[in-house]
């Protein structure tokens, strides 16, 4: 079995699948090699997470609070900032009341930022939606969320 970060993920990817503007184009990386092609797409991957133990014996329940990205990328063209709020509005109704199949104890958007880049073959457009998952394991398995 995955961690229950692995598991979170892969989740959110299977509740953001075919979204109208995105599609089934979800991948579950920042490292993904973006082909115009592949656009527009989301790409999800996880950041940070700190912990703080909940009991005073072993195993320990530990709390944890996952940072996750969820990055809509789009080709830059004349209204780019509509496409991306739309990529936005989207992702957020979808996952809005999502507990992510019961792996998270809570599931919120924390921020958002847009950014436009010159650097790739087709200028693209970025809308990053960062958002906490809490969820609570036991020490001794991180595997299976309580």
């Amino acid at each position: 079995m995955a961690h229950v970060r692995q598991q979170i993920r892969e989740r959110l990817a299977v509740e953001l699948a075919g979204l109208t503007t995105t599609s089934t184009r979800v991948y579950q990386t920042r490292l993904y090699n973006i082909d115009e092609t592949l656009l527009p797409c989301l790409l999800i991957y996880t950041q940070t997470e700190t912990s703080e133990v909940q009991t005073l014996s072993r195993p320990y329940n530990i709390y944890k609070t996952l940072t996750i990205i969820v990055e809509g990328v789009a080709r830059a063209v004349a209204d780019i900032d509509d496409t991306l709020d739309t990529i936005a509005a989207e992702v957020e109704t979808a996952v809005g009341n999502s507990t992510l199949n019961n792996l998270a104890k809570d599931f919120y958007l924390t921020s958002t930022s847009i950014d436009l880049s010159a650097d790739a073959q087709q200028p693209t457009g970025t809308v990053r939606l960062t958002f906490n998952a809490t969820y609570v394991t036991t020490s001794n398995a991180p595997e299976t969320a309580l």
